[in-house]
């Protein structure tokens, strides 16, 4: 518009008002919907959006957070938008308002990628949560699953944006509410006045904020009971108390994190004396977005977690307990398929497509710039990921594991699980029969040892498809020469190289501050033995440099002297080597053990993560949390589906009721 405010041509309007909208976002829907008092010291508050815009809404009511001292100890802000503007656009918009336009700036930086779906930016150490649904506002509420506290009924006029405004818009709104849940718009027609009342709100037309003469506010109280969860899990948790994590790899670890910024106290057990001890010691790994034309389960299950993933690592970085560069970087990753192209989405590459703005800043066909890089000729198979990394996974879980809500607790052998059925207590015992630590809730996070624990427990543990699968990599100091012939980023494929990082190698005290490299890895399926033997690793270097040669032939020869080295028994330099675990349909299991709500109360487990940790641990950590919370999942729903424990309940009756040939 000519007095700077922004319009947007698709619907005909503006997007607030001439004074920038300061006033309605926060008399007409934060003080519409009663807060800030109303989130007085909850452990949580929920509110949902429609039409997130510039984020105006988000902006003020994020302000008025952070100025509360009674403020909820996590804030979730739903907000659905059809339309996401672009990054400059938001930028353009901000407030002038000093507070909030810091604020929006840090919204800007985590403003890309919004492909269609769900997707979720953390602020404030995690305590600030914004769940962004792309797609129609229709779509996306009956897709998924949320209980709110406060409703914001924004967006474009009823007559340029019925379905916002219309009855079956209500209906998804109010699936959404619990009783009491407030909602406010500026909007008074009486369509959606009546809308609001048909699904059970009480409704009252009040005083407007100029330039409305009158504004809406609604309660929902309907005459019916409100339905109630039917996902099979208890009850949502009303307050954090106590929590055992069993495991102190990547997966325990998040687990830990995600619930300490919930305000729980958790003891974190592991039998090593350090934590990180396992498949989560590796030197150095990749974090890094699956690609597929038909953008599968895996495609979008990893760009959710590698958003989390970023959005950990920054944190940490900025509360100076991770250092990027050092312990990991946001590099960007080549990856590189010898035999065919792998193939982006199709939408992705239409110039007349909306997403493929936001799909290109995931991943792209490589530059000859990166291929030139890497020293692959220009008709190479390889794609970009812009958002993807390399990181120290040791360092990560270190990070994790200090908040002060968080207790580490080594030499901790667990050997069987009880509950006290009286206190509702979960037990770990040792060897000896002997309690070692006690809560009334407990995370198995023990990777390819969960189900042997579980089975010791007396706990029907045979549904658990989880396989062990050994990893053997080949990492070494750097030469003058193998640094020189390294490309300066990370590359994928059948096999991954980290070409530079620090290393910490205990084992290891005279390289304690060289630079290192590391290829990998092998998968030994059902191979549990550590360390292994001469044999298994003159094999594991040799498959390593294998697909060191097909990946990059030009670094493959640089290295080809210390591969050569590897294959004499007397010149052979151990491999690191740790057993990773995987369920049966190679997706995390996070979620509830018991079959119902009433089975295995308290006894949650995050594991089955394989070769994706540093992708999917964070993500996990965080719908654990949701789960158990009666949060706004991370993810898209049938997403997190994906994930759950149910899944593994519903394989053992499909298979027991599969007819047999002779029937």
């Amino acid at each position: 518009m000519p007095d700077g405010t922004p319009y947007n041509t698709r619907f005909g309007d503006r997007y607030h008002s001439e004074d920038g909208g300061l006033k309605q976002a926060k008399q007409v829907f934060l003080g519409g919907c009663g807060l800030p008092a109303a989130w007085a010291n909850a452990p949580q508050w929920r509110i949902l959006e429609t039409g997130f815009g510039f984020g105006l809404n988000f902006l003020v009511t994020w302000a008025a957070w952070k100025a509360d001292p009674q403020r909820a100890r996590l804030l979730h802000f739903v907000s659905v938008e059809a339309f996401p503007v672009s990054r400059e656009d938001l930028l353009r918009s901000l407030p002038a308002d000093e507070e909030l336009r810091s604020l929006g700036l840090q919204l800007a930086d985590q403003w890309w990628g919004l492909l269609p779906g769900v997707h979720r930016l953390s602020f404030d150490n995690g305590q600030v949560l914004l769940t962004l649904y792309i797609g129609p506002a229709q779509i996306m509420l009956r897709k998924q699953q949320l209980t709110v506290d406060s409703v914001y009924l924004d967006g474009f006029s009823p007559q340029l944006n019925p379905e916002l405004w219309d009855e079956d818009a209500m209906k998804n709104i109010a699936r959404h509410c619990r009783r009491g849940t407030q909602l406010a718009t500026w909007c008074v027609a009486g369509s959606v006045r009546q809308a609001l009342k048909t699904q059970g709100f009480d409704v009252q037309k009040i005083a407007g904020t100029p330039p409305k003469r009158h504004n809406l506010q609604a309660s929902y109280n309907p005459a019916w009971e409100p339905r109630q969860r039917v996902d099979g899990f208890a009850p949502p948790v009303q307050q954090p108390s106590h929590c055992l994590v069993l495991g102190a790899g990547l997966a325990g670890a998040a687990a830990a994190a995600s619930l300490a910024r919930r305000g729980w106290q958790v003891t974190v057990l592991d039998s090593a004396a350090q934590p990180a001890a396992g498949a989560s010691g590796l030197p150095a790994g990749l974090f890094c977005p699956h690609v597929s034309p038909d953008d599968s389960v895996l495609s979008r299950l990893s760009r959710s977690g590698v958003r989390t993933t970023l959005q950990t690592l920054q944190q940490l970085s900025t509360a100076e307990q991770l250092l990027a560069g050092q312990d990991w970087a946001h590099s960007g990753v080549l990856e590189h398929d010898l035999n065919e192209p792998t193939h982006l989405p199709p939408q992705w590459l239409r110039a007349d497509s909306a997403e493929s703005g936001w799909g290109l800043q995931w991943s792209n066909p490589a530059s000859s710039q990166h291929l030139a890089a890497a020293h692959l000729p220009n008709d190479s198979h390889a794609l970009w990921h812009a958002q993807a990394g390399w990181v120290r996974p040791a360092q990560l879980v270190r990070a994790l594991l200090q908040s002060p809500l968080i207790q580490w607790q080594g030499n901790a052998h667990a050997a069987k699980l009880l509950r006290d059925e009286a206190s509702g207590q979960w037990q770990v015992l040792n060897p000896e029969g002997q309690t070692i630590a006690q809560a009334p809730m407990l995370v198995l996070a023990l990777g390819p040892t969960s189900k042997s624990l579980l089975q010791a427990s007396g706990m029907d543990a045979g549904l658990w498809e989880l396989q062990a699968i050994r990893g053997q990599v080949s990492v070494a100091d750097h030469t003058t020469q193998t640094q020189a012939a390294m490309p300066p980023f990370p590359v994928n494929g059948n096999g991954n190289l980290v070409p530079d990082f620090l290393s910490s190698n205990p084992d290891k005290p005279s390289s304690a501050s060289a630079n290192q490299w590391i290829m990998g890895s092998t998968f030994e399926r059902d191979v549990t033995e550590l360390p292994p033997s001469q044999a298994d690793q003159l094999a594991a270097h040799a498959g390593n440099a294998e697909k060191l040669a097909a990946l990059l032939p030009e670094c493959s020869r640089a290295l080809q002297t210390f591969f050569t080295a590897q294959q004499q028994p007397e010149t052979l330099e151990q491999t690191w080597a740790r057993v990773r675990c995987a369920a049966y349909d190679r997706l995390p299991l996070a979620g509830p053990i018991g079959k119902s709500a009433n089975d295995q109360i308290g006894l949650w487990v995050l594991t089955g993560l394989g070769s994706r940790g540093l992708t999917l641990s964070m993500l996990c950590g965080e719908l654990l949390a949701a789960r158990l919370h009666g949060e706004p999942l991370p993810l898209d729903a049938k997403l997190a589906q994906s994930l759950g424990t149910q899944r593994l309940w519903s394989r053992v009756e499909q298979v027991t009721t599969k007819p047999t040939q002779a029937e």
